[in-house]
């Protein structure tokens, strides 16, 4: 990954015309998010975040809390490499209105066509997974009923969305 661009701790850019991602590529995105703050990182394939494409390999560490959210207008699939977790999606008033488990057991792809609130929850110690989307990149909406990012209450809600599994 000599071409590697580094946006932060936790967003890589492959500046390749060409890409093939091997074991050692796992590793290396696995490392980084085991080392920052935010317990995620990820190698994005596609060369910026204008590309009308978006690919990206994303290992997440299971005490990492993604905040439901939707994207207006976009399409996501989820390929599962390794570990275990599960899509939860919600209505607008935030009940859980289906749970997708992801695992080399059960499901190993999903994908959303509609702009419905989702979360990923981590099952294992670790869960690699290739997203794919359209771009431009542009910034999810946050759930109006699920606490942001680094608010006291998200270890609680965690708890209360797994109680269903």
């Amino acid at each position: 990954m000599d071409t590697c661009i580094s946006l932060n701790d936790e967003v890589f850019f492959l500046n390749e015309d060409v890409i093939a991602l091997d074991q050692r590529s796992i590793g290396f995105v696995t490392e980084k998010a085991l080392q920052n703050k935010r317990g995620r990182a990820r190698i994005c394939a596609h060369k910026n975040p204008e590309d009308s494409l978006h690919e990206m390999v994303i290992a997440i560490r299971s005490d990492s809390y993604i905040c439901p959210h939707r994207h207006l207008g976009k399409v996501e699939s989820f390929h599962l490499i390794e570990g275990k977790g599960e899509v939860v999606l919600f209505n607008e008033k935030g009940e859980v209105i289906r749970r997708i488990l992801l695992s080399k057991k059960d499901n190993f792809y999903y994908r959303l066509n509609a702009s419905l609130y989702h979360t990923v929850l981590i099952h294992s110690p670790i869960l690699v997974i290739h997203e794919t989307t359209n771009g431009p990149f542009s910034p999810p909406e946050f759930a109006p009923f699920a606490p942001l990012e680094g608010a006291s209450t998200t270890r609680e809600y965690i708890k209360s969305l797994q109680c269903f599994f």
